[in-house]
């Protein structure tokens, strides 16, 4: 049996919201420890949030609550229709995570037959333990930047491997089926990284950098478009002089795959090989036509597999200067 950090973190804050209010003499205790356990989330940020939104919540479920137990009692009937306000109401004003919890305490002032002042704030000083040890135990993370890093250096490698067996297929001509699924799982990997990205982004309070989030989203990007240029070349027959210059920049391409490539010289030599597709004699057959037309558009898509990267560093080389 393996004990996470989460899970320490969570038994340790709802201990110490239980054992403070315990101290301060706070009726229903117990709940202060019941709302660390719900409040303490995967990342800083959403806690925080998490946080907020559930004091907002007690507010408004105290309000709507005082109402309907001073109109019609401390009974069932007034905790259903304070349920049928209160419900709706937090989720117009987005309040959605703070329901059930807010609903607990609102038992409270149903049980006790009391809505004086001094319950109320009990209520919220529950709500505040609770949320202030989740908050608290959250401020030390595991830095994440290390495997996110990792994995960047991981999917360039796999990026630069499908470039060079496609230049490997044009000089000695084979399936590329094994590389499409290549191609799949480079995206399932890219996934899954930004989803560590999403949590590294999260676990900062003020600064909130999404360089590695957009740097996910510029390579499953290019994923995609590296899936349609292979599932191209599957149907397209290149001539010796295209194949060469084609599977040059291939090369290229995979020798120069890096996080700081501008994407500049790479295009340079797309537009190169554009020059000499204008100048190749017309095609004679229909047949050829074709050819010449997705041999054409594998261009163009390989165009934009690199335009992509290229905007990426332009909209942030100053952050990683």
């Amino acid at each position: 049996m393996r004990i996470g950090l989460r899970t320490v973190k969570t038994a340790l804050s709802a201990a110490l919201a239980l054992l403070v209010a315990s101290q301060l003499q706070l009726l229903y205790p117990t709940a202060a420890a019941i709302i660390a356990l719900l409040s303490l989330t995967n990342t800083k940020h959403s806690s925080l949030i998490t946080g907020i939104s559930r004091l907002f919540s007690l507010a408004l479920a105290t309000a709507i609550a005082y109402l309907c137990f001073t109109f019609i009692g401390f009974n069932a009937v007034a905790f259903g229709v304070y349920l049928l306000l209160f419900i709706p109401s937090a989720v117009y004003f987005k309040l959605s995570e703070g329901i059930s919890v807010s609903s607990v305490l609102v038992t409270h002032y149903l049980i006790e037959q009391d809505l004086s002042w001094q319950l109320i704030t009990n209520e919220f000083a529950l709500m505040i333990l609770g949320v202030g040890f989740a908050l608290l135990f959250n401020l030390y993370m595991p830095n994440r930047e290390e495997n996110v890093r990792e994995n960047q250096l991981i999917i360039e490698s796999l990026f630069k491997n499908i470039l060079e067996k496609m230049a490997d297929s044009l000089a000695e001509p084979e399936s590329e089926t094994h590389l499409l699924k290549d191609c799949l799982q480079i995206h399932d990997f890219i996934q899954k990284s930004s989803h560590e990205a999403q949590l590294l982004m999260e676990n900062h309070w003020l600064a909130r950098d999404s360089y590695y989030l957009d740097y996910f989203q510029m390579r499953r990007l290019q994923s995609n478009f590296l899936k349609d240029m292979l599932q191209l070349l599957e149907k397209t027959t290149i001539e010796p002089l295209q194949s060469k210059q084609i599977r040059d920049i291939l090369l290229y391409t995979a020798d120069h795959f890096v996080e700081e490539n501008d994407g500049q010289t790479n295009l340079n030599k797309i537009a190169e090989v554009y020059e000499s597709y204008r100048t190749m004699p017309l095609p004679q057959t229909r047949e050829e036509f074709e050819n010449r037309a997705r041999l054409f558009h594998f261009l163009q898509l390989f165009e934009a597999f690199m335009e992509i990267k290229a905007d990426f560093y332009t909209q942030h080389q100053e952050e990683r200067i």
